[in-house]
């Protein structure tokens, strides 16, 4: 058993077979929709979410897993290890880390708890924990399986646009009359998480021109490692098609998986949107 143990939560995509092959535990997100309350994943899948989102106009909250969830399972950990690294979705979008911080202060003195925020989400704190996790296995020191992470974080990018523009003004990300004059105009916003934050980048106008910035987007890298489609279907739609033929021109060569996202993202950018996680991989 690996001396130095990874805790994480649901927002990150990381293959079961994989977590539980390298022994991480995952505390599945809680998300309230309404009045009701459900587990991420379990109670509700993410193609359910954003259906539901889709149909009634439903938005999501992600309130948990909360401090106890995190005390429960640093407790469990501890009767086998005095390390432990608790990697979490971006801070700025998700309550994980707060949580898990408020659970490992009553942990100083007794076992050494490194909280993450690894500022991002889906398969960006997928390949940061599943990392993390092999050389946690490997036995790798604590402080290096750290700065491993770390280094590798700088070169996680995420890019999105969506068409329901009510969502990012929920955020505070655009204002009430950005909303409505996008949605008049068929505005879309070309999106980036920077530090953990969804940023605003540029407008573009149309669906298509969207995706030709994802595309683009992807174009200025010499390297890439990993790269993944997000979006609200699992399965190709014309748009992903459109999408994978730009990508194509760029790297034709590579294969372009399809990623449902999850609550998270959901709850900022609503039922709609498609983007890009890139990974650009060592320098």
């Amino acid at each position: 058993m690996p001396r130095v143990r990874i805790v994480t939560d649901s927002a990150a995509t990381v293959d079961p077979a994989i977590a539980n092959k390298l022994d991480v535990a995952i505390l599945p997100l809680t998300v309230r929709v309404g009045d009701e309350e459900y587990e991420d994943a379990s109670g509700l899948s993410h193609e359910e979410l954003l259906l539901r989102m889709a149909s009634g106009g439903a938005r999501p909250q992600v309130i948990g897993p909360t401090a106890d969830q995190f005390t429960r399972v640093y407790s469990r950990l501890t009767r086998q290890t005095d390390e432990i690294i608790s990697l979490h979705s971006s801070a700025s979008l998700s309550p994980a880390h707060r949580s898990a911080s408020t659970a490992a202060a009553e942990f100083m003195g007794r076992c050494d708890i490194n909280v993450v925020d690894s500022e991002t989400v889906s398969l960006g704190l997928g390949l940061l924990v599943a990392e993390a996790a092999r050389l946690a296995q490997d036995s790798v020191p604590l402080g290096d399986i750290l700065r491993e992470i770390r280094g590798m974080m700088r070169r996680i990018y995420i890019v999105l646009t969506t068409d329901t523009l009510d969502y990012l003004e929920y955020s505070s990300l655009i204002s009430p009359a950005q909303a409505i004059l996008g949605t008049m105009l068929d505005i879309k916003p070309f999106l980036a998480i920077e530090d953990g934050q969804i940023i605003p980048m540029e407008k573009v106008r149309g669906r298509e021109r969207a995706i030709d910035k994802l595309a683009e987007f992807a174009g200025e890298f010499a390297q890439i490692e990993q790269i993944a489609i997000l979006q609200s279907t699992p399965y190709p739609t014309s748009e992903t098609k459109l999408l994978r033929d730009r990508l194509s021109l760029i790297a034709p060569d590579r294969e372009f998986p399809i990623l449902l996202y999850g609550p998270v993202l959901a709850s900022h950018i609503g039922p709609d949107g498609m983007g890009l996680v890139v990974y650009e991989g060592p320098e």
